[in-house]
This record gives C-alpha cells, sequence and structure tokens, in this order.
C-alpha cells in the first residue's frame, strides 16, 4: 500500500524487452536504502516487484497485461519517473490510500501557470469518470492529488512549486500519457451499493 508521496524522481537506466514483458532497470538512491528481492516499489504509480537490487539501481519485470494498463511501455533509457516505497504500519497517511494498481491512462491536455502554482487539465477515461469528483483524492503518475474540476471526460489539479520540481509532472507537456489511479473507496462503494440493489 502506498499514500501517493512522491519519495524521489528516478531514472530508467536500462530496458530489455522479451516477448511479452518488460525488465527495466532505475536507479533511485532513496528507495534502494535497504531494498531486498521481492520488495515492492512504486514507479510512476505502478507497484513493482524488485528482482534484483545492486548499489543505487533495482530491477523490475513489468507483465503485458501491466504494459497494455499504463505507460510503462512509453518509458526509455533517461526517462524520469516517480518512485515512491510501500507505507510502513503506522505511519502517516500523508495523501490517500494508493493500491499501486492502474486503472488506465490519461494524456496531459493544458498547463496553464499561475504566479504560484499551475493548474494542469488530463484527459480522463469515460469509464473513470464516475469515480472522480471534485475535491477528491486521484493518483496521477504515482501522485496523490486533490481534483479541482471533474468534467465528464477530463478533470483539472492544481500542482504547487515542490511538486512541480520533485516529480514528473513538472516536466511533461500536453499529449503526454499519465498513469491514473481512482480512489478505491469509491469503486468499493460503488460494488457496495450494487449488491444492495440486486438483493432489493
Amino acid at each position: 500500500m502506498f499514500t501517493g508521496i512522491v519519495e524521489e524522481l528516478g531514472e530508467v537506466t536500462a530496458v530489455e524487452t522479451l516477448d511479452d514483458a518488460c525488465r527495466f532497470r532505475l536507479r533511485g538512491p532513496v528507495v534502494t536504502q535497504g531494498a531486498k528481492h521481492g520488495d515492492s516499489i512504486a514507479v510512476n504509480g505502478v507497484c513493482l516487484t524488485v528482482v534484483d537490487h545492486e548499489g543505487d539501481e533495482f530491477t523490475a519485470d513489468v507483465m503485458a497485461e501491466t504494459l497494455k494498463r499504463s505507460s510503462l511501455g512509453a518509458l526509455t533509457v533517461g526517462s524520469r519517473v516517480n518512485l515512491e516505497r510501500p507505507t510502513a504500519v503506522g505511519a502517516r497517511l500523508g495523501g490517500h490510500i494508493v493500491q499501486g494498481h492502474v486503472d488506465g491512462t490519461g494524456t496531459i491536455l493544458e498547463r496553464t501557470p499561475s504566479e504560484h502554482w499551475e493548474t494542469v487539465k488530463i484527459s480522463l477515461p469515460a469509464d473513470l469518470a464516475r469515480y472522480v469528483v471534485e475535491k477528491g483524492s486521484i493518483t496521477v503518475d504515482g501522485i496523490s492529488l486533490t481534483v479541482v474540476e471533474a468534467g465528464p471526460d477530463y478533470f483539472t489539479v492544481s500542482l504547487i512549486p515542490t511538486t512541480l520540481a520533485l516529480t514528473t509532472l513538472g516536466r511533461k507537456q500536453p499529449g503526454d500519457p499519465v498513469n491514473l489511479e481512482a480512489d478505491v473507496l469509491a469503486k468499493y462503494v460503488e460494488r457496495l451499493l450494487a449488491g444492495r440493489e440486486e438483493t432489493k
């Protein structure tokens, strides 16, 4: 389980394309501290398993299903990525509950700079729109953000200088893909309410 508070901006150092998967080597001095085989690390919001770890780098395998549902397939050597280790039990929940299970991808549509922040407009797949509400939470590339405006096929978020400086959203431009994870609480509520309707 993650919180969507990015620990560091890492870098892809190698990409190996396999028949039905991909193996990434990533550099992240913070997240590799104490890392072991089998540990989880979120990469742009996708929960990946550490295969090998050496120095400040680790490798992770990404299966075809994950490549299809996320933007990880677009990563190349030199790509910057948001990295986060799982939250410890009893730690402060700085963002919101993030599973690292990406629901789909959106596209950066617009960036509107202001004096102290920047508003970013992102496209929203139709099957995720019902989970996105004004002032609710959403995960974009692994970053826990608050929705400013929720449209039928888009949403906007406001980014503070820290987020712009320390995450991929400070670099991404219109047309770039981003990983989206809807608030898991909204999905559970929907399922529970559907069950109540079926029993009537």
